[in-house]
């Protein structure tokens, strides 16, 4: 069969093709009289320039204006006002580590331990695997307070201990999910469900990136596994596709197949990907899908990140002394140099960094997922690292305006997990959305802050309760965006990270 109908007229075909290739975009903003291109157009305006709003609290006439040069999406853009913060680092703990473990002391839990669980506490609540009635479980290891602040800590996290006076604790983070997946999405995307735009890509969609040789919004993973959410955690949603995250590796090529293959020089890769730049530039402004724009972008991006992305991510380049100080080893995925690459990632003027690690998930199911056992080795895994890039940051001047956050999708039940109404041989808790504690520091944060308050068991919230919309809402504002002003008209909605429900600015975190 011909790829064309020979009996019929060259030119004929062509109209036709290009008639069935309309998009239904193109077809409303060219039908009933220009009718659809006054709607499209109105829209467009409504994506392009948000309703005026200086500041939090004052009316001065200030726009947000996301139009650039299409061939340049991730082109620098100015907040709306002030920022304190120019970058973000987010350290996500897939699987939710015990905030009882490391964070909450609750000295009456631990002398009710081993008692059976009040009613009240199982009444109405659901739980991805608690059944029947279990046993109270006191924290499994010694807490003491440290620093000006007089923090708690557990004996965990002996590193972090030290930088206690640079951390803001929320310690009444809650949610409305109590499965990992679900979890991981609304606190990366806003919305438990999938399709919606990463925190990431809204940062880079609204303010591009210092680099234009490395991508906006870079992810990296350790622990062995990737978090239950997928890449959709880090997808751009209804976003163009251009302000999605970029998966790197700490190990080998730090994007898969951004090399050369065999045989193909440089100046052949640059022949070939102006030769594709000039058919993508005739389609995009024959069809005008702004997608063939973020195709001519990745593959430009990818062209120069064959030079500046090995050199971004190669931690062999740091001395000896950093790379003990963090507890790296070259040629290794981990944790640690995750965490020396984001450094090196942020000094480079990359956006948003995110590090998810996995392995949290402690049911007690098994020795890996046991409080007593695999426990211990999450908390080595990051404790040393983490500690390295609070100190790293603050020896460069970065971490005035670099806001890190930590924390995970859920906290855990302060009952000991009892599946099938049996105690299980290994010590777990189950999934609490009523009650967790995240952490920032840098950016903006106010340092040696405790915010909110759970009640005697760390059970629930009894104090300052904050929702992720309102985590999602302070950072923002800490990058310098109202985030009722940050949108994208999208299925007839001005789409928000934090969503249609309200959400507020904790003031009392800020520095």
């Amino acid at each position: 069969m011909t790829p064309f109908d020979l009996s019929v007229d060259l030119n004929d075909e062509l109209q036709r093709r290009l008639i069935q290739a309309q998009t239904r975009r193109e077809f409303l903003g060219s039908c009933v009289s220009g009718l659809g291109a006054m709607f499209l157009g109105t829209m467009a305006q409504r994506t392009l320039c948000a309703a005026p709003a200086a500041t939090l609290t004052a009316g001065t006439d200030m726009r947000l204006d996301f139009a650039r040069p299409a061939a340049q999406p991730l082109a620098m853009l100015p907040p709306q006002f002030a920022a304190k913060a120019r970058r973000v680092i987010f350290l996500h703990m897939a699987g939710a580590p015990s905030q009882l473990e490391l964070f909450e002391h609750k000295p009456l839990l631990n002398e009710l331990d081993g008692q059976d669980c009040p009613a009240s506490f199982l009444a109405g609540r659901r739980f991805a695997f608690i059944s029947g009635v279990p046993k109270l479980l006191g924290a499994q290891y010694p807490f003491h307070q440290v620093g000006d602040s007089g923090a708690w800590i557990s004996d965990r996290l002996p590193h972090l201990e030290k930088h206690i006076d640079d951390l803001c604790f929320i310690r009444s983070m809650r949610t409305d999910q109590f499965n990992h997946g679900p979890g991981q999405l609304l606190a990366q995307t806003g919305n438990a469900r999938l399709g919606y735009a990463s925190f990431g890509s809204w940062v880079t969609y609204g303010l591009g990136t210092e680099n234009q040789n490395l991508p906006g919004f870079v992810v990296l993973t350790s622990g062995g596994k990737s978090p239950d959410g997928g890449k959709q955690l880090w997808g751009a949603g209804f976003l163009p596709s251009v302000y999605q995250g970029v998966q790197c590796r700490s190990r080998g090529e730090p994007v898969l197949y951004l090399r050369n293959p065999a045989g193909v020089s440089r100046g052949l890769r640059r022949q070939m990907l102006d030769a594709i730049d000039e058919l993508d530039q005739k389609a995009y402004a024959e069809f005008g899908n702004p997608e063939t724009m973020t195709r001519i972008a990745q593959y430009e991006m990818a062209y120069r990140m064959q030079l500046d992305a090995s050199d971004a991510l190669d931690v062999h380049r740091e001395s000896p002394t950093v790379q003990a100080r963090y507890g790296v080893t070259p040629g290794k995925t981990s944790f640690a140099n995750n965490c020396l690459v984001a450094r090196r990632l942020a000094e480079r003027g990359v956006r948003f960094i995110q590090l998810y690690h996995w392995g949290w998930d402690s049911h007690g199911s098994q020795p890996s997922e046991a409080l007593n056992i695999g426990f211990i080795e999450r908390c080595k895994e990051v404790d040393q690292p983490i500690a390295a890039l609070l100190e790293d940051l603050k020896l460069r001047g970065m971490l005035d305006d670099t806001l890190v956050v930590w924390g995970a999708e859920f906290g855990r039940t302060p009952m000991r997990e009892n599946r099938n109404g049996q105690q299980m041989e290994y010590v777990g808790r189950d999934h609490n959305p009523g009650a967790f504690t995240v952490w920032m520091a840098g950016g903006g944060a106010k340092a040696g802050a405790s915010y909110g308050e759970t009640d005697d068991m760390g059970y629930d919230v009894v104090k300052n309760p904050v929702e992720f919309r309102d985590l999602h809402a302070t950072m923002l504002y800490l990058l310098g965006f109202d985030h009722r002003q940050l949108n994208y008209a999208y299925q007839g909605l001005d789409q928000k990270l934090t969503g249609v429900k309200p959400a507020r600015i904790i003031g009392e975190v800020l520095a």
